[in-house]
């Protein structure tokens, strides 16, 4: 019999940007609610080269997105658009897509949304599905990050023969952080060498989670070819045969199955079993259901089974992971695994309230739109909670609230800034505030975007993914608010302008490299195109070395800035000269300077300027800097890049350690009187604070002795208003000042103990089998001058990369039910792990210099078979030797 895909056999729909039109005519008009419901956002996450795109190009063919499916050698594919993808075959930027499941054009269901899914399995009913492909190189780990940050869930790709890999526990991670609820499909099981068994176990031992496999691979004959996989939730064998496309499959039942496949039968049987016992351990309904079946495993129906998963799944923490089985290249479970996307993971409205941050106090969004008087979030929130409630009157006129996470410069369309809605409706034409910005900006025209293609649209609704073309200021991580009454030169009443969504973590850069324009003539082309990048990618980050113009633009990693550089040359057609990629280090100071006062009084744009302010320096001992990733794995806790420490004093953080404090004793941020009497009348207190802000970093960007930016110093900041202040006294000038006075205290400190170099330290975790352990620890820790950390099993130890082991679910691998793996060669995981075959987790801190190009090595010394990643640890002190042999081999390239 055919089964419930089976509208699927062939899909006819042709790819124009009208598709999606023409497909939701075909259904009555939903309500907000209705749409929220039916609706999935979900991204595609795992390691490089583990088939997330392959896997897209599939869920795009089967839900008739597309006639055709890509391929990704060829350069066919519709997620990886951007030439530089085509060209290298791997995902740089992550696409977003929208498409139904099932198919509306063949959906002969009912066009109303049911009030409740328990009756109608909500995979008979059309959803829209708003998918996100995301990078699996560690270089573009921001990517990841941000397109996380607006997912509802996601959908981890395993390869069937590497196992969980390295890249695969990082951004497993980061989901996590995020609390999305996430489903495994083990790819690439048609492959040589798979071994789903083995993979599951990792996923247990690595991910610290309780797998429960939903499916389990059919091999014909059980010893053959990969042909379909065994369904443990509906009791079936899934069969794909016929047209090569995959769209064509056969389900057997259990009975049919124990006539032609008793082997394949029972193991079915088991995993039901196996399925049922896991569930009831996080799952009280499944208990009942269990006893309520006489104790037969068996007999609990399948829609009993999904909707307990589902439970377990939205579960926070999660601790059962759904795992399904396939081969996407060979178009074998990506229908299934639709269907699993939209049966298991959360609608909009079944998430938690977004995090929020209002005029310095925390609290959740749909708290402060019911006006509730407790600030305790379903969410992780940050530690230092307010002591005051949130009770704004002025929030009933709060019509949307939206979160910019991604801009992109397109050829055609100009900048696409693309947002997530978590508040209301945004339509075309409205006016927006931009509250990190505090600018308002209207937007001419709505999209919805299919990869390279866009349909254009009224409205964005709660819970949707759209793009809004046009905007001239929004970045990324920046919140819109559509205000009722707002005009383009007001703003929001009642502190609604310091709204803020939970913000994107940007990591530090490690490398750099110089790009000079050609000629004068070419210098401003080439700094637009370069404003165009930063503001696409803020992990870019562009500064100018003074003495000799130069401008370096750092990144991520090599490749990171290879791209970058690509995309500058052939894409914005800018004339530049791009010098080679360097490692980004640090200086710092070792001495304390007294305070030092600087009067600035010159002619700015032909009118007199008078500043003044008052600065001093230290080191900040035994403090080293926090790694982005420390910075993720702080549950709940969102870093300020200011936050007030007094009424009198401000501090602000930056990414480098530094940490600028200004003391304004005679100014109080909560005293308006002060304002008046102390304060000339065309200036204000948060305009002085950002100057000398402004020019503080400034001066730290270059240090006093080798012109790196300086890491983990104090600058303490006095601002007396009845010395330093005049009518005379700018923003600008007020900036020149501070970083006059600034980097005088920076000399005067170096001239006392020179200023030591700080190189960046990466925390790399090495994945090697264990015949290779011996050989790889020897070259990290004496070759490379790195420290070993920890030796763990990966297939027993919990990951020394993760946020917290007492935080961690410790899971034993040996009582994870898993098939038998019929290709696993003696000695592997799945027939007992034996001493030459098992692999082994590798965690140490080296010097980022000594990993440069170090996977080429790494695969030398373990025959192919070693993979790692590295991420930002902290920056530490050279020693003299190493110090003086970096700078000469620096000045040997100059």
């Amino acid at each position: 019999m055919l089964i419930r895909w089976i509208w699927c056999v062939r899909p006819v729909t042709r790819r124009y940007v009208t598709l999606p039109r023409r497909l939701l005519s075909t259904q009555a008009p939903l309500d907000a609610d209705q749409l929220s419901r039916t609706t999935r956002n979900i991204g595609i996450i795992a390691h490089i080269d583990a088939g997330k795109t392959t896997t897209t190009e599939r869920m795009l063919y089967y839900s008739g997105y597309t006639r055709r499916i890509g391929d990704v050698d060829e350069g066919s594919t519709v997620t990886d658009f951007l030439p530089a993808e085509r060209a290298r075959g791997i995902t740089i930027q992550s696409a977003a897509i929208t498409f139904h499941w099932p198919p509306t054009n063949q959906q002969a269901a009912s066009t109303q949304v049911p009030t409740t899914f328990d009756i109608i399995p909500r995979s008979s009913i059309s959803h829209n599905i708003n998918l996100i492909d995301t990078p699996g190189h560690a270089d573009f780990t921001f990517e990841v990050l941000r397109s996380l940050r607006v997912l509802d869930g996601a959908v981890c790709i395993l390869d069937g023969v590497a196992g969980v890999e390295a890249q695969t526990e990082k951004v497993w991670t980061q989901a996590g952080l995020y609390h999305i609820p996430r489903i495994i499909f083990v790819n690439k099981l048609d492959r040589d060498g798979a071994a789903f068994s083995r993979t599951v176990k990792e996923i247990g031992a690595r991910l610290h989670g309780w797998p429960a496999v939903c499916q389990i691979p059919w091999w014909q004959g059980g010893n053959g070819s990969f042909v379909g996989v065994g369904d443990a939730v509906y009791l079936q064998g899934l069969f794909w045969q016929g047209a090569a496309d995959g769209s064509q499959l056969k389900a057997f039942s259990l009975a049919d199955l124990e006539k032609s496949e008793p082997s394949f039968a029972a193991e079915i049987k088991k995993a039901r079993v196996a399925l049922v016992e896991i569930l009831s351990e996080h799952d009280d309904k499944m208990v009942e259901l269990f006893l309520d079946a006489n104790e037969d495993h068996l007999a609990i129906p399948g829609t009993q089974i999904v909707q307990s998963l589902r439970r377990t799944v939205l579960q926070t923490p999660q601790s059962i992971i759904p795992v399904y089985a396939g081969a996407s290249f060979r178009n074998i479970g990506v229908q299934p695994l639709l269907d699993a996307v939209v049966d298991l993971l959360p609608s909009p409205i079944e998430r938690p309230s977004p995090e929020i941050s209002l005029a310095r106090r925390t609290s959740t969004l749909s708290e402060l739109m019911a006006n509730n008087t407790s600030t305790k979030s379903a969410a992780p929130v940050r530690k230092h909670q307010p002591s005051t409630p949130l009770n704004i009157p002025e929030i009933k006129n709060l019509m949307a609230c939206a979160l910019a996470f991604k801009v992109v410069n397109d050829p055609k369309r100009g900048i696409l800034v693309y947002v997530r809605v978590y508040s209301g409706s945004i339509s075309k034409g409205s006016l927006l505030y931009n509250t990190n910005l505090h600018v308002s900006e209207r937007a001419p025209r709505l999209l919805k975007m299919y990869a390279n293609d866009a349909v254009e649209v009224e409205s964005i609704t709660s819970g949707q993914i759209g793009v809004i073309p046009g905007l001239k200021h929004a970045r990324t991580g920046d919140t819109l608010i559509l205000y009722k009454g707002l005009s383009a030169k007001s703003q929001p009443p009642g502190g609604l302008d310091s709204l803020q969504l939970r913000p994107i973590t940007v990591p530090p850069p490690v490398f750099f490299t110089s790009i000079e324009p050609q000629s004068l003539s070419e210098q401003r082309h080439v700094q637009e195109s370069l404003a165009i990048l930063l503001r696409e990618d803020p992990s870019l980050h562009l500064s100018v070395d003074e003495e000799s113009g130069q401008t370096h633009l750092a990144g991520m990693g090599d490749l990171h800035l290879e791209i970058a550089r690509d995309r500058l040359l052939n894409d914005f057609k800018a004339k530049a000269r791009i010098g080679k990629i360097e490692i980004g280090y640090r200086e710092t100071i070792s001495s304390k300077t007294a305070p030092y006062t600087h009067h600035l009084e010159k002619s700015i744009a032909g009118k007199l300027a008078k500043a003044s302010i008052t600065a001093s320096v230290s080191p900040i001992e035994e403090e080293s800097m926090m790694s982005s990733e420390e910075e993720e794995q702080e549950e709940g806790e969102v870093e300020q890049a200011e936050e007030e420490t007094g009424p009198f004093t401000t501090t602000y953080k930056t990414d480098d350690g530094n940490r600028i404090t200004i003391s304004h004793p005679d100014l109080s941020r909560h005293d308006s009187s002060a304002h008046k009497l102390h304060i000339p009348p065309h200036l204000s207190l948060p305009s002085l604070l950002s100057s000398i802000h402004a020019g503080a970093s400034a001066s730290l960007a270059r240090g006093p002795l080798n012109g790196f930016p300086i890491a983990n110093t104090h600058v303490s900041i006095n601002l007396d208003a009845s010395v330093h202040l005049s009518p005379e006294t700018s923003p600008a000038a007020m900036s020149m000042a501070t970083r006059a006075a600034v980097s005088t205290c920076l000399k005067s400190s170096n001239d006392v103990a020179p200023a030591p170099l700080m190189e960046p330290v990466m925390r790399v975790t090495i994945f090697v089998h264990e015949s290779s352990m011996g050989s790889v620890v020897q070259d990290i820790s004496s070759a490379r001058g790195g420290q070993v950390i920890s030796l763990d099993s990966s297939d027993a130890a919990p990951s020394s990369s993760t946020p917290s082991d007492d935080a961690l679910m410790h899971i034993n691998a040996a009582l994870i039910y898993t098939p038998p793996d019929p290709f696993a060669p003696m000695g592997s995981a799945s027939a007992g792990l034996g001493p030459a075959d098992s692999q082994r987790q590798i965690v140490a801190r080296v010097p980022l210099k000594e990993m440069v190009g170090y996977l080429n090595h790494l695969r030398a010394i373990t025959g192919g078979r070693g993979t790692f990643v590295m991420s930002v640890d902290g920056f530490e002190k050279m020693g003299s030797q190493r110090e003086r042999e970096v700078l000469d081999k620096m000045r040997e390239f100059a």
